[in-house]
């Protein structure tokens, strides 16, 4: 059992556990999007077995948008946007012992919380202009708070057959964060997310590759403070990792996202504001025992190369995974 929990936990968070690091895609509203890239791999159609797990995701990025692009951000619309974020991410899965279409139950529950710093090289219109009273239009500004952003509860359903392991799945963003109207930096959405996912996962534990790709398709809602309805979008990662020992493996991941939809609404001044984004990038999986309990880890480093209407930076991610409780193995015969 311990084996087989090493090699499948770091999984646990895979499209959940990221939702509000979107801070990052400046292709919706503030540039907040359910899905980052990489999120969702490796291991993208594997769920852990039953049992009760935690796993805590740590997002940094940094990126910066074209000084001459225009971005709505809380209300305001802004040019030459930075962005530099850290966010934790604390979920909790419970994968049930009930089976539904012949596929194993698991709930989930996650709740982020961080510092979004962003600044703007100046901002156009919008309530962060009409606070600096005697300043010109076009004034640069500035925004770092630390808060919680919207939790997201979500379900899922896995299946496998030798080798070939896959998932459904399905995540609710709830509008619940500490959302502030107006201003520049916010980790909550303040809107409705519902995010619907399919991985599947090749892996050979005897010459230790894994194989994994995932699609999704996220329905954005309206955010009431702003009137701003964030168009539908389509994310895939993929992946492949090889362990070079049974503790250690390494990887690429690739990724692409596509806003299929235009935002609306009276608050989207800048009119369908459609987004694209493709990424690239390694990772590195290492796990080590804590007496009997399993503690994996991940890293994960992606470099955003082909983007429009967003910011172009480098996402870094650092997880740690371990289970609480599994039930007891019936003794051998």
């Amino acid at each position: 059992m311990a084996r087989r929990l090493t090699q499948n936990l770091y999984v646990l968070c895979a499209g959940i556990v990221l939702c509000v690091g979107g801070q990052s895609a400046q292709a919706s509203e503030g540039g907040g999007s359910l899905y980052i890239p990489g999120l969702n791999v490796p291991d993208g159609g594997v769920l852990p077995p039953e049992g009760v797990f935690i796993d805590n995701t740590q997002l940094f990025y940094s990126g910066r948008q074209a000084g001459g692009v225009k971005t709505s951000i809380g209300g305001n619309v802004a040019v030459g946007v930075k962005a530099k974020i850290w966010g934790d991410f604390l979920t909790g899965l419970w994968v049930t012992p009930w089976q539904i279409m012949g596929g194993r139950f698991a709930l989930s529950v996650s709740v982020p919380f961080g510092d979004p710093y962003v600044q703007a090289g100046a901002i156009l219109s919008g309530p962060v202009l009409n606070k600096l009273v005697g300043h010109p239009v076009g004034v640069g500004a500035s925004d770092s708070y630390l808060n919680f952003g919207d939790p997201v509860v979500s379900a899922s359903l896995g299946w496998n057959s030798g080798n070939w392991f896959w998932k459904g799945g399905a995540a609710v963003s709830i509008p619940a964060g500490a959302y502030r109207p107006g201003e520049l930096s916010n980790l909550a959405f303040n809107r409705w997310i519902g995010d619907f996912t399919w991985g599947v996962s090749y892996i050979d534990k005897e010459i230790g590759i894994d194989l994994s790709a995932v699609a999704g398709f996220t329905l954005n809602g309206t955010n009431s403070a702003t009137d701003y309805r964030t168009g539908n979008e389509f994310h895939i990662d993929v992946s492949a990792t090889k362990n070079l020992t049974k503790e250690l493996s390494v990887g690429v991941i690739g990724s692409y996202y596509q806003q299929i939809t235009g935002d609306s609404g009276s608050g989207a001044t800048l009119g369908p504001y459609k987004g694209r984004d493709t990424a690239i990038g390694g990772t590195v999986g290492y796990t080590f025992m804590v007496g009997p309990v399993p503690i994996s880890t991940r890293v994960k480093l992606l470099r955003e190369i082909d983007v429009k209407n967003r910011p172009q930076g480098t996402i870094g991610w650092f997880q740690v995974s371990f289970p609480v409780w599994v039930p007891p193995r019936a003794p051998k015969s």
